[in-house]
């Protein structure tokens, strides 16, 4: 079994009202990921997610190149061993 990591994303560019969140919400649940997505209020997108480091890679290379619409022009990530205990992938408002 694969190590669970802990992955704060952040996306900067045509990252809001592109359909990104569903996106993310869709690839999330496709690769076994819990956490949230929600836009900031600086026109960026945040991205919070927790599982398997394998599913974890594969995800963050699919958010970074994001839905047709979109255009990520900066991504920034922390990582971290301390899990959050999500137990779903969900957008917040």
């Amino acid at each position: 079994m694969s190590e669970e990591v802990h992955v704060h994303i952040r996306l900067w560019g045509r990252v809001q009202g592109v359909g990104f969140r569903v996106f993310v919400v869709h690839n999330a649940r496709r690769f076994g990921i819990k956490g949230f997505v929600r836009n900031l209020s600086d026109g960026s997108l945040e991205i919070v997610a927790e599982g398997p480091k394998s599913a974890i890679e594969v995800f963050i290379d699919v958010v970074k190149r994001g839905p047709p619409l979109a255009i990520v022009r900066q991504v920034e990530m922390r990582f971290s061993s301390k899990l959050e205990g999500y137990k779903s992938f969900d957008i917040l408002w």
